[in-house]
């Protein structure tokens, strides 16, 4: 157990720290905050909820606080690259709360769906951390409002999922205007070929720090699946999010953006109080959607995959697959929003004929059977038998 106290942090840092009551590092905290404190390169493999966003922030605010240099326009110091428009809000989010006690740091984010003139105008106040999603930046970059030559500290975040999306060339671009001479540091939750290949072309040789592999999420969520018709998926959510002492606050995910909208529009007629979440809403529209759920005034929020990947709100209780993913990784990319930072969640997933394919590939990934949950009103024996399990929960 290493104690925020015992991490060399400057006096501000660790009164923030304190002020925000985090004592004990989480272990991605523990081995990444050391080694970049130094000016290492880090590649840290964790999955989200396990306090990453602080382990870059942290020694990126101490390194900026330590050697102050005058604001150029347009000309930021730190670079912190995000796959989505919401993880981009929460680091800066992050910062924030973080560099409370700081008053020289100015951030900004520049990310899609917000007016590029505004953000041009932002950047060319002068600030020493931008944090961008890769295509908007690059159009900032076209239009020649932002000077990338002296930026000292390079973060990549949820860099497998960046790549996922089809960010690899953006990237590769974005990098090749970097000082060669610079701090990079990159966090992803898994460790594809198309990721090693980035560490080997971007970093200087990385410190590795690697915590929690997807299986061990697992292992701490309460798994179950509940067959059903594709018919009775609605009535059987209905009658899932019926408790509201039970589930407190859940994500309940679909496959896609139509599926997304359709269900959200039948969970608020039948009085739940919901909202959606996906690629095709305005900035607005998903922050607001995000502080109602981080507040609870919203208690169920219906997303997609791409557009989950960015939410980091804690006393997440149950995660509900209304739809299974076709890609068995997504799964527990899915599941971990709940049981974050040692935490316990429930983990419920709505499964019909077709998808029984989906849930062999899933099995087969975590490496266990998931329970079946056989009390609800709309159980199917016969794909039970099918599954080879009998279990009662």
């Amino acid at each position: 157990m290493t104690e925020f106290a015992s991490l060399d942090l400057i006096e501000p840092l660790a009164r923030a720290v304190t002020a925000l009551g985090y004592t004990v590092a989480t272990p991605i905290q523990a081995g990444a905050i050391p080694p970049q404190l130094l000016g290492r390169d880090v590649l840290g493999i964790a999955q989200t909820g396990t306090g990453k966003t602080a382990s870059f922030v942290l020694p990126l605010l101490q390194r900026l606080t330590k050697d102050p240099q005058p604001r150029v326009p347009g000309r930021p110091r730190a670079l912190i690259l995000t796959p989505t428009r919401e993880l981009a809000q929460q680091i800066t989010e992050s910062i924030g709360d973080l560099g409370r006690t700081l008053s020289a740091i100015r951030c900004g984010v520049v990310v899609g769906g917000v007016d590029i003139l505004r953000q041009t105008r932002m950047v060319q106040r002068g600030l020493e951390i931008l944090v961008a999603t890769p295509g908007r930046l690059q159009d900032l970059m076209n239009r020649k409002a932002v000077d990338l030559r002296a930026i000292e500290v390079l973060v990549l975040d949820e860099a497998d999922r960046m790549l996922d999306m089809g960010f690899a060339p953006a990237v590769k671009k974005i990098a090749a205007v970097l000082p060669r001479k610079r701090q990079t540091v990159m966090f992803s939750a898994t460790l594809p070929n198309e990721v090693t290949g980035l560490v080997a072309s971007l970093m200087n040789d990385p410190v590795r720090v690697e915590v929690a592999p997807a299986a061990s999420v697992a292992n701490r969520i309460d798994q179950r699946v509940l067959f059903v018709e594709q018919t009775n998926k609605r009535k059987l959510l209905l009658d899932l999010l019926g408790d509201a002492r039970k589930v407190e606050r859940a994500i309940v995910f679909t496959r896609t953006k139509h599926g997304a909208n359709k269900l959200g529009i039948f969970l608020l007629e039948y009085g739940v109080k919901s909202d959606v979440i996906h690629g095709n809403k305005s900035q607005g529209a998903r922050q607001r959607a995000l502080n109602d759920f981080k507040s609870g005034k919203v208690r169920a929020l219906v997303a997609t995959d791409i557009a989950a990947r960015g939410i980091d709100v804690d006393g997440i209780t149950h995660v509900i697959n209304f739809d299974l993913p076709n890609e068995p990784e997504s799964y527990v990319h899915r599941i971990g929003r709940t049981a974050r930072a040692g935490a316990a969640g429930i983990a419920l997933s709505l499964c019909a004929p077709q998808e029984m394919p989906y849930l062999k590939a899933i099995e087969k990934v975590i490496k266990s059977r998931i329970d079946v949950d056989s009390t609800h009103a709309f159980h199917t024996p016969s794909m039970a038998r099918a599954h080879g399990s009998h279990g009662h929960r």
